[in-house]
């Protein structure tokens, strides 16, 4: 605060409000501006509320200029407080859009992992069904002949079963993947109230 040490300015509290799918978050804001217009960094700013203070009063009616430097200094807090706002609204969706990448990178695993085992039981129920053919072809009694048909039927009904399943499960992937977006759209939408808690003049003598 050295640097502060003679100066004076305005400082503004608000209290930001960010609502996304039911879910509030509270943020304060905090704004400092030297009567020069310059903006005091946020670690600064945060400094001045921490250290002992007194409260001056001020007697007799201020000057015309004062009140326009009062509205100069209150445009300037606003603007560093909107500044500050988009900075946490920022924020908040590069949250929203951290956790969406991770739901779906957990969606894409997933669905790598079904699609790869219900393939490789697919795979093996075609080496199984070529196995049934072919000793179909090379039984000598009726009998052999007849349970190596009966044994690649069941086989291909199983094969036609666990390619429904893929078809199936592509499908509810689909679904899955739907539901996300949907919900990444609606994190989208924010709503956003702002309340100014209290803006005083201060001095750092």
């Amino acid at each position: 605060l050295e640097p502060l040490r003679g100066t004076k300015g305005m400082l503004r509290l608000d209290c930001l409000t960010v609502e996304t799918l039911g879910q509030a978050e509270d943020h304060l804001l905090l704004s400092v501006v030297t009567d020069e217009g310059a903006v005091v960094p946020a670690d600064v700013a945060a400094r001045l509320l921490a250290i002992a203070g007194a409260v001056e009063r001020v007697s007799g009616q201020l000057p015309l200029d004062t009140h326009e430097r009062r509205d100069a200094l209150r445009s300037a807090l606003a603007d560093a407080a909107r500044g500050q706002e988009a900075t946490v609204r920022r924020g908040v969706s590069e949250r929203s859009a951290a956790a969406f990448e991770a739901e779906a990178e957990k969606l894409d695993g997933w669905a790598d992992d079904l699609k790869l085992g219900l393939e490789r039981e697919i795979k093996e129920l075609d080496r199984q069904i070529k196995d049934a053919r072919k000793d179909a072809r090379i039984a000598v009694a009726l009998e052999e002949k007849l349970a190596s048909q009966k044994r690649m039927k069941t086989l291909e009904s199983e094969r036609n079963n666990r390619r429904r399943a893929l078809f199936e499960s592509q499908d509810e992937i689909d679904r899955k993947r739907g539901a996300l977006i949907a919900q990444l759209e609606a994190q989208l939408t924010q709503t956003v109230t702002s309340e100014c808690l209290f803006s005083v003049p201060w001095r750092v003598v």
